[in-house]
């Protein structure tokens, strides 16, 4: 069946072709595909396209509908084109031609914008709760190991003391920022293009503001122009989100790589989350990470491909469209395969105490020495000449203490300030 079925059948070739893999990612639509069409019928009854008893048998019909896609028999069957059509056979198969009234009002094109924005929903609220979950396991292991000093490094030379509360605070900070992305992705996405049809508008007498409350958009895609050029924007927005999300997380598992191996030896995991060489016995490999940091790579590619699907298209619904579907949707569970795994590892991370007590980090110390002679006195640039001969001719020793004091640093994390950007950011997940 075709929504389209005008008494032919296309070619077989072309079908598979154009079809593609649709029915299988169309599965993961169907439950929003039938709460669309539920807000939709509603909205059809209070506007007289459909009887007063039609209203209770096709809501009844939907329902059924979706209680087999919850308990996992809902299937698209060969020959139907998508999740659209498949429904639409269904109740119409066990309802006779009411079923058939479904359609009125709305074309496949809004249809499965709506079915996109509730599952872009969704996924964006899960994605949240991962990043919420690691932001917290962040910030607790600041809290937890702020008072532990570790290098800090520019350009990987041994550059001043760090701690690693200041370590893992950047991070979860740095995760506030890309839920920044995350909460604008989901903006634009929360809102209804049902009733913009093909793009242009419906004849009918339709009620927008009514599907808008019933599947409990925050808002209006008002003008159908828009709405429908909402297809691939959304995706855009919603790429770049999971990106910058990819992005921090890539660059925290190459950190953790970089400082588990023996030349730095700052952090540890237990043996039984690490893996081994098949020749070399004392081998413990951060494989967790580094396929972490391959996957999150990956996704740092989303905008670009989203990009080049959809760049100078001419307006209008597009067939192009559809592949967005193909990179978007494994994207959802990659991310928040990688929050979880990382959340998990942190859970039984291990911190060396005793780092800066080797002698190769005795220059950590040379800015806070400098700092010290002009706090006494010295003029800042007589006073970096100073410590700079002590170091070329080999008799710098440092004093070892750090005092640091103002917000952000060291001795003063703001933990409570960075959960307080975090709330505001969190706030419209509604999680």
């Amino acid at each position: 069946m075709k929504l389209w079925d005008k008494g032919y059948e296309p070619d077989k070739l072309i079908e598979n072709f154009t079809v593609g893999n649709d029915r299988d990612l169309d599965l993961q639509l169907a439950r929003y595909d039938v709460l669309g069409s539920m807000a939709h019928i509603r909205m059809l009854e209070s506007i007289g396209l459909l009887g007063k008893d039609e209203l209770p048998l096709l809501l009844n019909g939907l329902q059924n509908i979706l209680d087999d896609i919850d308990a996992g028999r809902f299937t698209i069957e060969e020959g139907v084109e998508d999740v659209h059509s498949e429904v639409e056979q269904l109740l119409t198969q066990r309802l006779g031609d009411i079923g058939k009234k479904i359609h009125s009002g709305r074309s496949r094109n809004d249809q499965v914008l709506v079915d996109l924005k509730l599952f872009f929903r969704d996924k964006l609220r899960e994605t949240a709760r991962d990043v919420a979950t690691l932001f917290e396991r962040l910030q607790a292991l600041s809290e937890q190991y702020k008072d532990i000093l570790m290098p800090g490094y520019t350009h990987l030379q041994v550059a001043m003391p760090s701690s690693f509360g200041l370590w893992f605070g950047a991070y979860a900070e740095t995760l506030v920022d890309d839920l920044r992305l995350l909460a604008a992705a989901y903006a634009i996405a929360d809102q209804n293009p049902l009733g913009s049809a093909a793009g242009y508008g419906s004849s009918f007498p339709l009620n927008r503001t009514m599907t808008t409350e019933l599947l409990e958009f925050s808002t209006l895609h008002y003008n159908v122009v828009a709405a429908q050029m909402s297809r691939g924007k959304t995706e855009r927005a919603i790429a770049a989100a999971l990106s910058a999300i990819a992005a921090t997380l890539g660059r925290f598992a190459m950190d953790v790589c970089l400082f588990m191996c023996q030349n730095f030896a700052f952090i540890s995991f237990p043996d039984e989350l690490t893996t081994g060489s098949s020749i070399m016995p004392h081998k413990k490999n951060p494989d967790v990470f580094e396929i972490m940091r391959a996957k999150c790579n990956r996704l740092q590619s989303l905008p670009n491909e989203v990009a080049l699907m959809t760049t100078n298209l001419p307006l209008g619904y597009q067939r192009d469209f559809q592949l967005l579907k193909d990179v978007l949707f494994p994207a959802f569970g990659q991310i928040s395969g990688c929050l979880q795994i990382c959340d998990f590892m942190l859970q039984h991370i291990r911190v060396r105490r005793d780092i800066l007590d080797d002698s190769r980090y005795d220059y950590l110390f040379t800015v806070e020495d400098v700092n010290r002679l002009v706090l006494s006195g010295t003029p800042f640039r007589e006073a970096y000449k100073t410590v700079g001969h002590a170091v070329q001719d080999g008799t710098y020793r440092p004093t070892r203490t750090v005092n640091h004091t103002h917000e952000g640093s060291i001795g003063n994390l703001c933990t409570d300030a960075i959960r307080r950007k975090f709330d505001e950011v969190i706030a419209p997940f509604h999680l």
